[in-house]
């Protein structure tokens, strides 16, 4: 913990007890009570400002326990109570605090400096904001995408969209294709931070009557998202009637035949250098993994030093009605057969319905917080489908989500997002049996466990 100008006298010993917990919190409080003491330390700190502002005893005394109120958080925490903890971070915290205010009020009364405005810490300046406030100031600087920056990536992926499907015509003019269009966060205005990733979507036409899709639940597999193709039919129409039979795996369509296909016809075949000189820019396919994945970058001398790459993800899909299943072998891995059912259109539409029923703001407190998670280390493994289903659940007892009820329905997503990490499991708004965080690690919980206890008592911290 840093804290502003020099060591006062007494600084020494709370300043020793709080390096000491804080080096060692992980190991032996536990993710709930190193969650705990970060926020016991920011209250601390607090008092020690505080104290140190003051100009003579009264104040001091008015302003320790104005600080000590906000310990009240510490007792609030059923997890901190559960490990038996509470006592001896309160113990050690309140010895050094005493410690802390007799020294205080024995300092001697030093003539007041002159400040200087220009010296103003930027943290400073923003706490004089109010939190409704710095939510609208970090949308419109940190989450939200200008006009511009949308409409530059949106253009470069429609020429690359044109330039593949105009090669896959004249190359393998009888694979039954659909119009292939952009899709995803940058399509739907939910991007975040900068605009550099864009989805391809290449849906494939199959035959109704010899193809059948299975629900997860109906699979070998019994999940609900990994869905199987099945070929119908074959005692009337065998194999071969179908330009999709060449890629049959067991009697199942393969969804990793498919992207093996499109990798070798499309990243591999391409002439990507003369598609780079023809779009004046630089376009090259990202090899070595499973995903189907194109990285533009600016290729002319007006570029900006500003301009980020931006990566096209080729997405082959299947639709029947209202489901979308794609071929993602990096998410239905190993099972060779497995499509991903996708349920990004179902959130989307479902957050999209409600903010116009009723004016609300939930797909503007979902851009700050994915923009909020992106810019933490600790919160980055958070992705957009966790964040998505929180505000779903969130809106079935919650019917406020106007403009000025921002700062509290954010407030309420890190308390409700505390809740799911110390259950370790968000279920799916639609298929309730996807544990949303099954992929995190326990590291990885412990961590944004910290960050968001913290940011209870500190919600800025995560607008920073």
């Amino acid at each position: 913990m840093n804290f502003q100008g020099g060591r006062r006298r007494g600084e020494d010993g709370i300043a020793m007890v709080i390096d000491f917990l804080l080096s060692n919190a992980r190991l032996i409080l536990g993710v709930g009570g190193a969650a705990m003491l970060g926020i016991a330390t920011l209250a601390v700190k607090r008092l020690i400002e505080r104290a140190g502002r003051a100009a003579d005893d009264e104040k001091v005394e008015q302003k320790m326990a104005e600080s000590w109120e906000e310990l009240s958080l510490v007792s609030a925490s059923p997890t901190l109570i559960k490990k038996g903890i509470k006592g001896a971070v309160m113990k050690h915290v309140a010895k050094a605090a005493k410690q802390q205010k007799a020294d205080l009020c024995q300092q001697p009364q030093m003539p007041s400096l002159e400040s200087k405005p220009e010296s103003k810490s930027k943290r400073l300046q923003l706490c004089v904001l109010s939190l409704q406030e710095r939510l609208q100031q970090y949308y419109h600087t940190r989450a939200a995408l200008t006009p511009h920056e949308v409409q530059r990536a949106q253009s470069q992926a429609l020429d690359i969209c044109t330039e593949i499907q105009g090669f896959l015509h004249s190359r393998l003019p009888d694979m039954p294709l659909g119009e292939m269009s952009l899709g995803g966060s940058l399509l739907d205005d939910l991007q975040v931070v900068s605009a550099d990733h864009a989805c391809l979507l290449v849906p494939l036409q199959l035959e109704a009557s010899l193809w059948r899709l299975i629900p997860g639940e109906e699979t070998l597999l019994t999940h609900p998202l990994h869905w199987m193709v099945r070929r119908v039919n074959l005692e009337y129409f065998p194999r071969g009637r179908s330009y999709w039979d060449r890629y049959l795996v067991g009697g199942y369509l393969s969804a990793e035949a498919v992207v093996n296909m499109f990798s070798k016809a499309v990243m591999e075949t391409i002439n990507w250098p003369s598609i780079s000189s023809t779009l004046d820019c630089l376009v090259r396919p990202v090899l070595g993994g499973p995903e189907l994945k194109l990285e533009i970058r600016p290729g002319n001398e007006r570029a900006e030093s500003s301009d980020q790459s931006l990566f096209i993800s080729m997405l082959p899909l299947l639709r029947e009605g209202d489901v979308v299943l794609t071929a993602q072998p990096e998410l239905t891995s190993p099972w060779v057969n497995a499509w991903h059912l996708s349920l990004y259109p179902w959130e989307t539409q479902r957050l999209t319905q409600l903010d116009t029923a009723d004016d609300g703001y939930r797909r503007h407190t979902l851009k700050i917080l994915k923009a909020a998670c992106r810019l933490n280390p600790a919160l980055r493994p958070l992705q957009a489908a966790p964040l998505a289903n929180l505000i779903l659940h969130l809106s079935d007892s919650e019917s406020d989500w106007s403009e000025i009820s921002l700062h509290v329905r954010f407030q309420q997503c890190i308390t409700e997002l505390i809740g799911y990490l110390e259950q370790e499991a968000l279920h799916s708004y639609f298929k309730p049996a996807v544990n949303l965080l099954s992929g995190l690690s326990e590291d990885q919980v412990d961590q944004m466990g910290f960050m968001l206890y913290c940011a209870v008592s500190e919600p800025e911290i995560l607008l920073i």
